[in-house]
């Protein structure tokens, strides 16, 4: 339950699942997934953008196995990272079956085209042999045709009978290890299909809005339809699609899970837009305090504001704040309290500095924690 009671998400229910050791469902943390888009038959290219994206805190990667020599590239790959690798097969069911014998954690198959049920039980067998997971990833653009013949155009209702169509298959061979996705590029569509959806079944939903387009338009669009899906307790894990690199992708997903205080990861920066009042440049310093602060991975809050209107009050709920002051001294307050001052030359280092701190104190307290949960085990083996 959240701290205030406004700020409360009521979750769904679901069943859990793995993807590799990740949990998905259940109470576990809603994860952040992300998809390569170097050629994955060129190995040493795709695994160094996914350690860009581990370093961006991702969980899950996706890469795309069109070809025998993607599938054959994909044991190196997983053998080099350190996150599940979901394998995104469409028309050649033989490379779900190459992907899980190369070690993939899940296989992600479109229905619409991955072809008969036959092909479909064959996939289900090797991921069962193989102890992948799977995901049914239903798109508005590949509908089957007798479901658009049925509704004339994809719908809402399209989409979650086509995904329960193909949940039916699996859980006709007794495999249950699988979560769904009814993704679409319009906003509308998307949302409510996975409204539909989530009152339909229990099995875990990878939420996203595809195709949603360049960095700053596919994040808006993502956050409105992501957002809304997650408010509502919708999603257990999610991609946000991105023409932009993949560690993009991973950076705004955690900034949807953190606007709505589901995960915390890193530095959240409050700032203002900023006005004549300022004390400071606001929108270089907070440029410069993102970049510099990009690879805090402990979960710390930091208020930027350029004057004592609103200055003092977020900095009452941040872990770090700075107030614009006059005559180029501004307020540092420390924990919602007022600390000490600093010029404007020194500031941008000075809470840098901060926050390193804040976070080496953070990551030895729960080193410390570990360690200390781990001896009872320790003395009883």
């Amino acid at each position: 339950m959240s701290y205030r009671p406004y700020q409360e998400i009521i979750r769904r229910k679901s069943r859990l699942i793995h993807v590799g050791r990740v949990p998905v469902g259940g109470d576990s943390p809603i994860t952040v997934q992300t998809m390569t888009n170097t050629p994955t038959e060129d190995a040493a290219a795709t695994i160094a953008q996914i350690r860009k994206s581990e370093l961006a805190g991702v969980d899950i990667v996706r890469v795309s196995v069109p070809t025998e020599e993607a599938t054959a590239a994909l044991a190196e790959i997983v053998r080099e990272v350190n996150v599940p690798i979901v394998a995104d097969v469409h028309f050649h069911y033989r490379r779900a079956i190459e992907a899980a014998q190369a070690g993939a954690a899940c296989l992600r198959i479109n229905p619409g085209n991955i072809g008969s049920k036959e092909r479909v039980k064959e996939v289900v067998k090797a991921a069962r042999d193989h102890g992948c997971s799977i995901r049914i990833g239903v798109n508005a653009g590949s509908l089957e045709k007798h479901l658009l013949e049925k509704y004339g155009e994809p719908n809402p209702e399209a989409l979650v009978e086509s995904a329960l169509w193909h949940a039916d298959h699996l859980l006709q061979e007794g495999f249950d290890e699988f979560k769904i996705s009814v993704k679409a590029s319009d906003v509308f569509l998307a949302v409510a299909a996975y409204q539909q959806l989530a009152e339909a079944c229990d099995h875990p939903l990878h939420i996203g809005i595809t195709e949603a387009g360049g960095r700053r338009a596919g994040t808006v669009k993502s956050a409105i339809g992501l957002g809304s899906l997650l408010w509502a307790g919708i999603g257990d894990t999610l991609r946000v699609s991105l023409s932009a690199e993949p560690e993009e992708e991973v950076s705004v997903g955690w900034d949807l899970l953190k606007s709505l205080h589901i995960r915390h990861r890193g530095v959240k920066v409050i700032s203002c837009p900023s006005c004549a009042r300022q004390g400071f440049d606001v929108i270089r310093t907070v440029e410069k305090l993102e970049d510099r602060l990009a690879h805090i991975d402990q979960p710390i809050s930091l208020s930027i504001i350029g004057c004592v209107v609103n200055g003092p009050g977020e900095a009452l709920m941040t872990d770090i704040g700075l107030t614009g002051g006059g005559a180029g001294t501004h307020m540092v307050y420390g924990m919602g309290k007022t600390s000490h001052t600093v010029k404007t030359e020194e500031m941008v280092e000075h809470i840098v500095q901060l926050v390193e701190t804040r976070a080496a104190a953070m990551k030895a307290a729960k080193d410390a924690e570990a360690a200390a949960a781990a001896e009872p085990a320790q003395a009883a083996e």
